[in-house]
């Protein structure tokens, strides 16, 4: 009887932590980088790669760093909170281009709207892999030390934006 009772409450167990795991969120991943400085990187802008962006340029501002992709469905569905936000100039947006071919990123911005101050290019994922960046989209907020104060994954929505992102953006702008 008893060499039931072993098997059976590892089963229970194991149950237990299905269902535990099944209420949990997957855009709520904790990251890591939470409360601690945004890795460093100098990358090419789209524009015009021949000029340079740093994580360093942004030394004493608050700004979003959009993490995007013209091959991303769910970032076509979150470009027009984006584009909203960006003509209410409350923060700059500044745009990680990730994995993505440059031709097809301008084209894409050409065509639904531009919402970044500067896009950057990213085109092997290096520094994507620096931010754990799971997939695209995916947005963190940095203040004005530099350091990641938050990370949204999946679309920015107008629900998230107006709950979570403005909120924290205002408080560490004050």
């Amino acid at each position: 009887m008893k060499r039931f009772l072993i098997p059976l409450a590892i089963f229970f167990v194991l149950v237990l932590f299905l269902a535990v795991g099944l209420r949990l969120n997957p855009r709520e991943v904790p990251s890591p980088l939470i409360d601690k400085p945004a890795p460093a990187f100098t990358l090419p802008r789209l524009d015009d790669p021949q000029q340079r962006f740093s994580q360093r340029d942004m030394l004493g501002k608050v700004w979003m760093l959009n993490v995007w992709a013209s091959w991303c469905v769910s970032c076509r569905e979150e470009h027009p909170v984006l584009v909203g936000l960006s003509k209410r100039n409350i923060v700059p947006i500044y745009g990680l281009n990730y994995k993505d071919e440059r031709k097809d990123a301008l084209a894409w911005l050409g065509q639904l709207g531009n919402p970044y101050t500067v896009s950057i290019m990213d085109a092997d994922g290096r520094i994507g892999i620096d931010y754990g960046v799971y997939g695209v989209p995916e947005t963190y907020v940095i203040d004005k030390q530099g350091v990641i104060r938050y990370k949204q994954i999946g679309p920015v929505t107008p629900e998230i934006l107006d709950a979570k992102i403005l909120p924290l953006v205002k408080k560490l702008q004050g």
